[in-house]
């Protein structure tokens, strides 16, 4: 798969990409402007799942993308299949939701999505599955 259809995240610098850069002690490139009001870091959801935060992990990618790498305890809900799978997230509204995708600009639009739709706690795992796979767990397959 190539990564020609993927928009960097809002405030990255565009035309580099997170798997040709270093990232800083937050698992994120020097220099990325972190939005923390929209975003959590790669390095923040491990330490979530390892001390056994209550969250919501989401991965919007596609199944297909799913199956090449996930991270374990992600549930997947395409963004494209949102419109119509949203009522499976009601049990979820007043719960700690992260959303990750590829590179981070689909899971920044489904956080948004899902915070018009009332979900007061969504945030945006910056730079997606490929920065985890950098900055947290490098035998994740990167694509």
């Amino acid at each position: 798969m190539s990564g020609s259809s993927h928009h960097p995240p809002p405030g990255s610098t565009p035309g580099t990409e997170a798997s040709r850069e270093p990232v800083d002690g937050s698992g994120l490139p020097p220099g990325y402007r972190f939005q923390p009001d929209w975003e959590v870091t790669p390095g923040q959801v491990k330490s979530m799942l390892d001390s056994g935060d209550d969250f919501l992990l989401i991965d919007c990618r596609t199944a297909q993308e799913h199956g090449f790498a996930r991270i374990e305890g992600a549930c997947l809900l395409p963004l494209q299949e949102l419109g119509d799978r949203i009522g499976e997230l009601a049990d979820h509204a007043g719960r700690k939701v992260v959303v990750h995708c590829h590179h981070g600009g689909r899971s920044l639009r489904m956080a948004a999505v899902l915070r018009q739709q009332g979900f007061a706690d969504v945030t945006s795992m910056a730079g997606g599955i490929d920065w985890w796979a950098v900055a947290v767990d490098r035998a994740t397959p990167r694509y």
